[in-house]
């Protein structure tokens, strides 16, 4: 699958040894990112025109040109579906370097591909140089013999359509079952980002080009490989750092610093063996790398400087790196079945809340550092411990994981496999060993890294269509020959890989995977999607959907208004500004949404469709009230040593690739949308909890007549620090309809809550006034928190479905600016349900919204670019 073509180089530039301290060239980089044009390969028509970035791809390139209008834009995805189906010429012209001329011995040029997207063939001054069929993997080209000794190289890379290409190779194995969900068969065959097809949150945009960087390397050595396996001891007070390089060409000795903000811990000269050098580094009380919040981000630095005779500096290498102590705990519990599936940094067991992501744009190449770093910090923001890098998108960029590295996010990093059956002929594995070994050592750096799964959901695609598989059976070989070959991929090749090239962090087979099946809610991790797909179940059950980690689950919502804004032609004047119009559907891609989101809007609430910016809220108020009772409900099974029942749960999904209604809780232009705010609040350190149930007890088993009704209340704290806390408990209840103030008692005093878990704290019924007159669904409950007199803590509990609640609007609902613009107070003589806070200028940022507001309270919420002339809106349900 993948070929290099092979170079005449004279005898004297293979010897080994053969250059000397005079002669030995220090390694150099240049990027091949000027002068940059492309065609159409296949027109003659076509004219060279300048790409509009480097790196690129087609799509950015058509746009900047004006040749194609943007597809996130109305249904122009619609018009720019030839764009992938024809193949695409890039062209440019690169001087060679000075310090290969005449006859130095030994040097050498070599032209290093970052990525090519992705059936691409390499012509350099017209002599084929490589042929790609992987997106995934980088290619190093020695064009020694090939660069011109005067004047400038041409350089031409023509990429062939990847969907026809894909076309053709499933016609090629028609003994291969193919199938899949979402995009096309065609993706299966294609070593490509699988979303580029389509997916139910993305459009099908068919991409090609260079979207990583060119390079051309000289040197007469080099350091090839910079890495490392470490070791935190139990006792948190000693380290061992195993650092290798590897070498290329005859400098033989290396030079291993290693740095802690800028000061030497320790340095050591190694004589490499065979290219290859290491060296073992005793770290006594190390600074430890930890999760964000319970603990410092330390990064310590390993600088590689390749020398020859102890005096020429040829190459230099440097990484970052964490030391800390991840393990991944699965292990019978206390009064349960099956397995714990929960993650220990440091010997801190942490409750893994969190996010799925997903590639932040469909153009990969216009995602810049600055963009992937608030991307992460956003998620840091929002209280969330953990994201998953998704197996339908890329091996991110090093920006995304260094953020995750400075702001401590564990990582949950995917193979790129999804939803469907994977072919296993040759050529394919061949290439996707390849990917796999690549793309684990160009990322095995990075501490927030703490776990490898080898898919996503192609273990429920074989469960859902009845594919061959044996768990017993543990012959590779044999797994080839069966229906689902693509169990060599997970089971043999990738799990190798990890083993060999990163022993020190978790390969789980897949997500989700663990149990008897995939959906086992006592083994492994689980994706619950019952809750919108499958059974459709109401989210108020979700604590009935509990898995020992749940690795996806979530709830559509509409984006912000000024994104919808953003992909309507028109804008504001656009005739399908409406919920229901054709536009606004197209820029939702999952099958049926018109029925999913009316179904739990019609079950929850009563709304409008109209104004559109009512129904906006309608519908991010159900997808916040649903994901936060998913973390709420989940997080309590969190009950401390011997029994994590849940270990996590990661939400789908952080993000979207373009401006779409899904199941993001931010939307493409980085605008949380109100579960955002309801997720930071479930993953505070300090949270409290409550359910409303309702008992019906018969007189006697043959009554319909005679019954006792009770509606109770449980309450339950959770403490997510490392310290035990004593707090006051305090219950207050209010009628929904008057305001009035019905019940407030301290029901907890100097009540212990352990450290590190939730802790139920009482059940009691529902607080009313007069017993039998069915005053429990006009009340409202709010519980609160108390240390030392400060709130830590508050949760507001409403009668539910809130449809049928007699929801009153305020007279005196305010939310007053404080004079120096940092705070929002909001204040209600009623309890109003789900108050959102609104502001035109979007350089003014909220901490929080959609909050519950009773009375006698004030409700602080922080604003960030504001001042005391600052307009703020409000909404809230049932204001229309």
């Amino acid at each position: 699958m993948r070929t290099v073509h092979p170079f005449s180089l004279s005898q004297d530039s293979l010897r080994p040894g053969s250059s000397s301290p005079s002669t030995m060239s220090k390694h150099t980089i240049t990027p091949i990112d000027k002068n940059w044009t492309f065609k159409q390969a296949d027109s003659e028509d076509s004219e060279f025109l300048p790409v509009a970035q480097f790196p690129t791809n087609v799509h950015l390139d058509l746009i900047a040109n004006g040749l194609i209008p943007d597809p996130f834009i109305g249904k122009n995805e619609n018009d720019v579906q030839w764009v992938g189906e024809v193949p695409w010429l890039y062209k440019t012209t690169f001087p060679s370097p000075s310090h290969l001329a005449g006859e130095q011995s030994g040097v050498r040029a070599v032209l290093a591909f970052d990525g090519l997207d992705t059936f691409a063939t390499v012509v350099l001054n017209g002599k084929e140089i490589l042929k790609t069929v992987n997106m995934f993997i980088p290619e190093r080209v020695d064009v020694t013999s090939h660069l011109k000794s005067d004047g400038d190289n041409e350089l031409e890379i023509t990429f062939e359509s990847a969907y026809l290409k894909g076309c053709a190779i499933v016609e090629a194995h028609p003994d291969h079952i193919w199938g899949c969900w979402n995009g096309d068969n065609s993706r299966l065959a294609v070593r490509k980002a699988q979303y580029h097809w389509g997916w139910d949150w993305g459009p099908t945009l068919l991409t090609c080009g260079p979207w990583r960087p060119i390079n051309l390397e000289v040197f007469s050595s080099r350091l090839s490989d910079l890495y490392f396996t470490s070791n935190v001891d139990k006792s948190l007070k000693h380290a061992v750092l195993v650092v290798k390089a590897d070498i290329e060409g005859s400098a033989s000795e290396v030079q291993f610093d290693l740095t802690l903000d800028g000061q030497q811990v320790a340095s050591q000269m190694i004589n490499a063996d065979n290219g290859h050098a290491t060296h073992t580094f005793e770290i006594q009380n190390p600074a430890l790398w930890y999760p964000i919040r319970y603990g410092e981000q330390p990064l310590y630095t390993i600088t590689a400087t390749l020398l020859q005779n102890g005096i020429a500096e040829v190459h230099t290498v440097s990484k970052k790196l964490g030391l800390r102590r991840a393990e991944l705990i699965q292990r019978p519990m206390t009064g349960q079945p099956g397995t714990t599936f929960f993650f220990q940094v440091n010997n801190i067991p942490i409750f893994c809340g969190g996010s799925d992501w997903i590639p932040a744009d469909n153009f990969i190449p216009r995602i810049s550092k600055e963009k992937y770093y608030d991307w992460v910090k956003l998620v840091a923001d929002g209280n969330q411990f953990m994201i998953r890098v998704w197996g339908g998108g890329i091996y991110e960029e090093q920006a995304f994981y260094d953020a995750c590295d400075e702001l401590g996010i564990l990582v949950w990093q995917d193979f790129m496999f999804g939803c469907g059956n994977y072919p296993a002929f040759p050529e394919i594995l061949a290439s996707i060993k390849t990917e796999a070994e690549e793309n684990v050592k160009r990322l095995r750096h990075h501490p927030s890294i703490v776990i490898w799964a080898g898919n996503n959901e192609d273990y429920q695609y074989q469960e859902q269509e009845g594919l061959t598989y044996d768990f017993q059976n543990k012959d590779p070989e044999s797994w080839l020959k069966t229906d689902f070959p693509a169990r060599y991929i997970y089971e043999k090749i990738l799990a190798d890989t990890c083993k060999e090239l990163v022993p020190d962090t978790y390969y789980h087979f897949g997500s989700p995977w663990g149990g008897k099946d995939t959906t086992d809610p006592t083994v492994g991790d689980i994706h619950q999607w019952n809750v919108w797909h499958g059974s459709q179940e109401k989210y108020q059950n979700f604590d009935k959907l509990v898995g020992r980690f749940i690795s996806e689950f979530g709830m559509e919502a509409f984006p912000h208004i000024k994104t919808i804004d953003a992909f309507l032609p028109l804008g504001k004047d656009d005739p399908d500004r409406f919920s229901q119009s054709s536009t606004v559907d197209f820029h939702n891609k999952a099958d049926g949404h018109e029925r999913r989101v009316a179904l739990y809007l019609v079950e929850n609430f009563r709304y409008a469709s109209d104004p559109l910016e009512q129904f906006i809220y309608a519908t991010q108020l159900m997808q916040a009230e649903c994901l936060a009772s998913a973390y709420r409900l989940w997080k309590r099974q969190w009950k401390g040593p011997g029994k994590e029942y849940c270990g996590g749960a990661l939400v789908w999904q952080i993000n979207d690739c373009w401006p779409v209604t899904s199941w993001s809780i931010v939307d493409y232009y980085l605008r949380p949308k109100h579960a955002y705010y309801t997720v930071k609040r479930e993953m505070a350190l300090l949270s409290l909890g409550i359910t409303r149930k309702e008992h019906v007890v018969p007189q006697d088993k043959h009554t319909r007549a005679h019954m006792t009704r009770t509606t109770q209340i449980e309450i339950w704290g959770s403490n997510l620090t490392l310290q035990d806390l004593r707090a006051d408990i305090v219950v207050k209840a209010f009628d929904v309809i008057t305001g009035r103030e019905t019940f407030s008692k301290t029901i907890r005093s100097s009540f212990l809550l352990p450290e590190n878990r939730s802790t139920e704290i009482i059940a009691m019924d529902v607080p009313v006034v007069q017993k039998d007159a069915g005053e429990e669904s006009r009340t409202v409950v709010a519980a609160y928190l108390f240390q030392d007199g400060r709130q830590m803590a508050r949760y507001i509990n409403w009668p539910e479905p809130l449809k049928y609640v007699h929801l009153q609007k305020p007279k005196h609902l305010r939310a007053e600016m404080t004079r120096d613009g940092t705070t929002v107070e909001l204040s209600s003589e009623l309890p109003v349900k789900g108050v959102a806070l609104e502001c035109e200028d979007e350089e003014v940022a909220f901490m929080d919204n959609l909050v519950d507001v009773v009375p006698g309270e004030v409700v602080s919420i922080e604003v960030r670019g504001a001042n005391k002339e600052t307009r703020i809106g409000l909404r809230y349900l049932g204001m229309v």
